[in-house]
């Protein structure tokens, strides 16, 4: 199941995503009620995605959003060849980082390049979208508390990253974390074998595909870890780690994520 958040002539709301198959289009099925934590109903509106006035939206807009650095081996390896990283293995121990709900933006919604920054990166990843109030959970019951996946593109100010002590400007700038386009419910998707892809400009950029079978660190793995420091509310997001290399981005530039089994997450870069 698909659930999508959307606005209509201004008014934000929620629906399922759902494929006719009289005339394979996509329809949005609206909702009333209040999807993280509440109960909702159709309402009997279905209209066309690609109808006038609509807009997709971020799917979610979550009280806080958690990263994994270096979650995979190959990305720690290209952080090092880099020259980002001193040190060419991926770390032990898991390490989380954070973005402020201001970061988050939708499909389409441009990425702004501050005027603080010469090297903004691109970083394409499956993201966990969290269900229900979540504390101190172990590995085993993880999967119970996750409401669904989406794409999402950890946009990173590549030079502030290595300039600053911490991360909070080179990944919780304004539109550093364009989630969409929508949120596929976890048993409809394969998140122990997702397949992630970039394009940049209609190319595609092989070496940063990767899929979640080689995070070193499973998603209930980290939804355990980050539990046990702080309580993961309906809506918050974890980003699992991108696969492989990261790039630059540039204003102008057309950056597409795409997640086997969720779509693709489309924005624009442009200078502030």
């Amino acid at each position: 199941m698909r659930l999508a958040r959307f606005s209509k002539e201004d008014t934000p709301q929620y629906a399922f995503v759902q494929t006719d198959e009289a005339d394979d289009k996509d329809y949005l099925v609206v909702l009333e009620g209040y999807p993280f934590g509440g109960q909702v109903r159709p309402t009997g509106e279905r209209i066309p995605l690609d109808a006038d006035g609509v807009r997709l939206l971020s799917p979610v807009i979550p009280s806080k959003v958690y990263g994994l650095a270096k979650n995979y081996e190959a990305h720690a390896n290209y952080m090092f060849e880099q020259g980002q990283s001193t040190v060419r293995h991926a770390p032990e121990e898991m390490v989380v980082f954070m973005k402020p709900s201001t970061s988050v933006i939708g499909p389409d919604d441009p990425i702004v390049f501050p005027a603080c920054s010469d090297d903004m990166n691109f970083e394409p990843e499956v993201a966990v979208v969290i269900g229900r109030i979540t504390k101190n959970v172990g590995v085993d019951e993880a999967m119970d508390h996750v409401l669904g996946f989406t794409c999402v593109n950890d946009v990173t100010l590549r030079d502030l990253q290595g300039a600053d002590p911490m991360w909070t400007r080179a990944k919780g700038f304004d539109t550093s974390c364009p989630l969409g386009p929508w949120i596929v419910t976890r048993d409809d998707f394969h998140w122990r074998d997702a397949a992630i892809s970039f394009t940049l400009n209609g190319e595609d950029v092989e070496k940063a595909s990767g899929t979640t079978a080689n995070l070193i660190h499973s998603i209930p793995e980290q939804i355990a870890f980050i539990s046990s420091f702080a309580t993961l509310l309906p809506g918050d997001v974890i980003l699992t780690g991108t696969p492989d290399a990261s790039g630059s981005l540039k204003p102008g530039d057309e950056a597409v994520v795409h997640v086997d089994g969720i779509g693709d997450l489309r924005n624009v870069v442009v200078r502030a």
